[in-house]
């Protein structure tokens, strides 16, 4: 460690995609860096040890939206997946189609999130008026953890916070809904007798096919900084990407060799490299410049910000550092 290093104390899930940053298997130059491993996502405003932290798309959007600025974001977005399998119904139900899913019953894990945000907006893809839908914001399961599900945000009437006792699953279980929208698979989702199932009966195709129209894998979360942090050294900004791709490309490197998550991750990586590169989770303002404009757009058109976002006031942070050090 240089004496000019600056210590950065970084909050996040345990992404696979993060343990060579964690090992410290990978260089960090100008950062004196500790990941610190945690089984939600942190709130970097609410805890003052952390300098930085894995943070919601969705959330720090309407932040900077709102004239928040308390948080500087770097365009790498550690969490980013397609969302076409997050729809759930009953093993029997007879809805196998996006477009069957106007004017159901449909449970939410949260309102404002990035995930279900993008989630909803297959179904606006799809001609899906939302406004016909009656929505429950409530927990997965009865022993899921409480928080606010509706993240400061006024829903539509047609949406309704879940009762005492409710959960999404129970509600798939007892007919009060069609279908659910989760980010995770609920506890014994995987098994051959699981009661339920996603509503894509081959949902990575229907994935591909999105991919191909749009041309990205959608963000869900990215890396948030202390302002604080950012005004004492601009360029911790463009320090913490590059380290985080660093960790990536090792971490990426490793699957591609040992290719040892599953039995078949082999065919995932060669399927994951031929459809979307093997540059599928780029990090950067040019890259995501597609994403980050349709998340926006997105947002705007399910009444979750005010107006138009201004897409180039989200990072002028690190795009100006950025265009400094090129």
């Amino acid at each position: 460690m240089s004496t000019t290093d600056t210590p950065v104390r970084l909050g996040a899930r345990p992404w696979a995609h993060l343990v060579p940053l964690t090992l410290r298997e990978v260089g960090t130059p100008g950062l004196e860096l500790t990941v610190e491993r945690r089984p939600v996502t942190p709130d970097l405003l609410a805890e003052p040890t952390l300098d930085a932290a894995e943070t919601s798309f969705s959330r720090y959007v309407r932040a900077r939206a709102a004239g928040d600025d308390r948080i500087v974001a770097v365009p790498a977005f550690v969490m980013r997946s397609f969302r076409h399998r997050c729809l759930l119904v009953r093993r029997d139900s007879p809805r196998t189609e996006v477009t069957q899913l106007g004017g159901t019953r449909i449970g939410v894990t949260g309102w404002p999130d990035s995930g279900n945000t993008w989630t909803r907006a297959i179904l606006r893809r799809a001609g899906v008026d939302l406004g016909g839908i009656d929505w429950t914001v409530g927990p997965l399961t009865a022993d899921a953890a409480g928080g606010d599900r509706l993240g400061g945000v006024t829903p539509p009437g047609n949406v309704r916070l879940a009762g005492p006792g409710e959960s999404l699953v129970g509600g798939l279980l007892d007919g009060s809904l069609d279908a659910i929208m989760t980010p995770f698979m609920p506890p014994g989702f995987h098994t051959a007798d699981s009661p339920l199932r996603q509503l894509l009966v081959d949902y990575p195709a229907a994935e591909a096919a999105y991919l191909r129209e749009v041309g990205f894998i959608p963000g869900i979360h990215l890396v948030g900084v202390r302002r604080e942090l950012v005004e004492r050294r601009p360029t911790v900004l463009a320090e913490l990407c590059r380290a985080l791709a660093a960790s990536r490309d090792a971490w990426w490197a490793t699957q591609r060799k040992l290719a040892d998550p599953t039995p078949w991750a082999l065919h995932d990586i060669d399927r994951t490299e031929r459809l979307a590169g093997p540059d599928w989770m780029p990090y950067g303002l040019v890259a995501n410049g597609p994403m980050i404009a349709a998340f926006c757009a997105e947002l705007l058109a399910q009444g979750l910000v005010d107006g138009p976002v201004d897409v180039a006031g989200l990072f002028p942070e690190y795009a100006k550092v950025a265009e400094e050090e090129n």
